[in-house]
């Protein structure tokens, strides 16, 4: 199945298959005083090609930031900056794997790295999933007659699934890695945003054992079109990734925009903005979860999440929710079907449902929308 960047809505549509932030949680007015706070003190230096991890002082606020939110020390030595997750993980890919190695993805996953790591040639295979995240006894099994140059995870709030890897299978995860000698990549864009409880310290927190590389981004706590991010990882991993071609040319991964965050960190700027987030993204997950109950109870079964931007629902057996896409379009409302999120175009009746680009009334009536082309769906087929 074909998929392709969601952008933009209908205005008249409610489509839940959008994983953007929305446009009232997007601080245009932070950016401009981050930005002003740079310029006005900007030497001709910092807006030259910048050192290859990234400017030390950015590294340094950004280490802060983390120690303070992760409640866990990070230091700058194991930091560098990136172009935000895709960027990353594409170059991630290029720097460790070639034609025809084996990376194993969560199933489900998130559809987009798929596309990502299929263009550098890999060889995907599925480690399924459970309420406590990856099937650590399912992965042992596969090991035994596959080795994956990496396994790609999204340990908290997860996209689609919306779970969180305990600790213990984290530690077990690592364990495995280094046994098996493979990369565990890690993507933690919603480590940060948590609303109903504290969430394990990130994958990030294993660098010492060299197999372990975690990419956080700015782009669902601040801004997607910043394009800015990071990866937490070992020195000695550090430095075979330092070594790449396009550093050595270019130099950092968007220098400039290192400095705006910089300034947005070294404040109250980012920590104001991430309080605010949270608590409408918090209002939103109640708002679906209500509206689910009132409108699909009888319907379907999902899990409400304790972070993250996702509802994963499961519909009965049968129904195939590329089919019911179609339906819910002409009732002016949109999901992410489950096949997409499968390396083996599996999880029929499962269906993604993202509370993050609407407000609350929009997600009632959005839910009620597309109860009724369910329903529809059912009658008919």
């Amino acid at each position: 199945m074909t998929v392709t960047f969601d952008g933009a809505p209908k205005a008249d549509h409610i489509n839940f298959g959008v994983g953007q932030p929305s446009m009232d949680l997007l601080p245009v007015e932070l950016i401009k005083k981050a930005s002003d706070g740079f310029l006005a003190q900007a030497q001709s230096a910092e807006i030259n090609y910048g050192p290859l991890k990234g400017d030390a002082r950015t590294l340094e606020a950004l280490a802060n930031f983390l120690s303070s939110h992760y409640e866990t020390s990070v230091h700058q030595d194991n930091l560098m900056l990136t172009g935000g997750n895709s960027q990353a993980l594409d170059f991630l890919s290029s720097q460790l794997i070639t034609t025809g190695d084996v990376v194993f993805v969560e199933e489900p996953s998130y559809f987009l790295a798929f596309q990502i790591f299929k263009d550098h040639g890999a060889k995907l295979v599925g480690i399924p999933v459970d309420d406590e995240g990856i099937n650590i006894e399912f992965l042992e099994s596969a090991l035994a007659y596959q080795k994956p140059k990496l396994l790609y995870t999204i340990p908290c709030f997860h996209n689609p699934c919306g779970h969180t890897l305990t600790v213990k299978r984290r530690e077990r995860l690592v364990e495995l890695a280094k046994r098996h000698d493979f990369i565990v990549v890690a993507d933690e864009p919603y480590h940060l945003l948590r609303y109903q409880e504290n969430s394990p310290p990130p994958m990030g927190d294993f660098w010492q054992d060299d197999v372990v590389i975690s990419m956080g981004s700015f782009s669902k706590i601040l801004a997607p079109g910043m394009r800015l991010g990071w990866l937490q990882t070992s020195p000695n991993i550090l430095k075979q990734l330092l070594s790449s071609g396009v550093l050595n040319s270019g130099g950092s991964f968007n220098h400039f925009g290192g400095h705006i965050i910089r300034h947005a960190m070294s404040g109250e700027l980012l920590e104001q903005h991430l309080r605010h987030t949270k608590a409408a993204l918090a209002e939103r997950v109640d708002a679906m979860d209500e509206a689910l109950h009132q409108h699909m109870s009888d319907l379907c079964s999902w899990r409400k999440p304790k972070g993250g931007y996702f509802f994963w629902l499961q519909l009965a057996a049968g129904i195939d929710t590329r089919d019911l896409r179609k339906v819910a379009i002409e009732h002016k409302t949109g999901f992410q079907p489950g096949p997409v999120f499968s390396s083996n175009q599996g999880l029929e009746n499962f269906l993604r449902l993202s509370f993050a680009h609407y407000g609350c009334d929009e997600i009632e009536t959005g839910v009620q929308r597309l109860a009724t082309a369910l329903r529809k769906h059912v009658a008919g087929s």
